[in-house]
């Protein structure tokens, strides 16, 4: 009886060792990935394709994990961890990462040329620049007999209640894009009643996502949506029911960048060489998609390029997206 215990203790004992072992392996394996690139990006999915595409061309495919969050949680992250965040690599929206290395100066000087049209930061090179414009959904435009709305302003208009959607700036910076374009025209009061009567009309469609607007006018749920042109672009030249309308108040624009983390000794070498890489080589197909011009020598189709670019007064900070998500809770009433 006693040998039969010593074999059930010998054989428990084995099966844990082996478990423990399949555990130590396992981490093993998951820590064999530290060379790994951890890459954190608010791109949408056009810009990560691009920055997948070239990065797997140059052969760097299996050496990197991609993370996607949205804008808002990952300046979160940027904000509250600095050089803790466990990325080695992030593509983000610019203001957020200006702000990041002034409170934590946790981004390094990249160390190639980046041949911009306008000066940067040498810690950040720009890989998009995405506009706003007013997205239509064509067949519930005629069916219910909508007037073609030519500027923000007109989106107040209660002839479209119930048949707009539009973004919440506490959560998308695509709203940003139509706050600016209301400041810059009317001003920080004129903007704010402008857009308390967008959200009244907008209703339960004041969306957390920036692409919500679209993906509803896509369904036929909503008329009318405010998000990214070249999203609408796309949509219209596929053939679906979807037109946009570049408004007469602007088509403002926020780039996205690159940076590198800088933690040191534990700094991953090959963060700075994919960084590269997404700068040399994915701006070929993401000018398509994001037709702005960044760089040297860049062109783009002038059919994509949009009727009023513009530029805030000021330059953008995280200070000044915060008074503007304060602007639009006090517009939610």
């Amino acid at each position: 009886m006693k040998l039969k215990r010593c074999l059930a203790l010998i054989i428990s004992c084995a099966m844990v060792a082996s478990l423990m072992s399949g555990c130590a392996s396992s981490a093993s394996d998951s820590k064999s990935g530290e060379n790994q690139v951890v890459i954190y990006s608010n791109a949408d999915e056009e810009a990560v394709t691009a920055m997948e595409n070239a990065l797997n061309a140059a052969g760097y495919e299996g050496k990197y994990i991609l993370q996607t969050y949205g804008t808002s949680e990952l300046g979160g992250k940027l904000l509250a961890e600095g050089t803790n965040l466990e990325a080695d690599l992030v593509t983000m929206s610019t203001f957020y990462l200006q702000s990041a290395q002034e409170q934590n100066n946790m981004f390094k000087p990249l160390e190639f040329d980046v041949k911009t049209l306008e000066e940067v930061a040498d810690y950040t090179a720009p890989i998009t620049s995405q506009e706003g414009a007013i997205i239509l959904n064509t067949e519930l435009m005629e069916s219910e007999n909508l007037p073609v709305p030519t500027s923000l302003k007109d989106l107040a208009d209660p002839v479209y209640e119930g048949q707009i959607a539009v973004t919440d700036i506490l959560s998308s910076s695509t709203a940003w894009l139509m706050i600016q374009a209301l400041v810059d025209a009317y001003g920080e009061d004129g903007a704010e009643e402008v857009l308390s009567g967008i959200y009244e009309n907008a209703g339960a469609h004041i969306e957390t996502s920036g692409s919500g607007p679209l993906k509803l006018c896509r369904a036929g749920e909503v008329a009318i949506g405010f998000g990214l042109r070249h999203q609408a672009v796309a949509d219209k030249a596929d053939g679906l029911p979807i037109d946009y309308v570049d408004p007469e108040e602007g088509n403002f624009s926020l780039t996205e960048s690159v940076a590198v983390l800088d933690k040191g000794e534990e700094s991953n070498p090959l963060a700075m060489e994919m960084a590269q890489c997404i700068i040399e080589n994915a701006r070929e197909e993401l000018i398509q998609t994001y037709p702005n011009p960044l760089y040297e020598g860049e062109t783009a189709d002038p059919a994509n390029q949009s009727a009023h670019p513009s530029t805030f007064a000021e330059p953008l900070t995280f200070e000044l997206f915060q008074a503007h998500q304060e602007l639009s809770e006090r517009a939610k009433g």
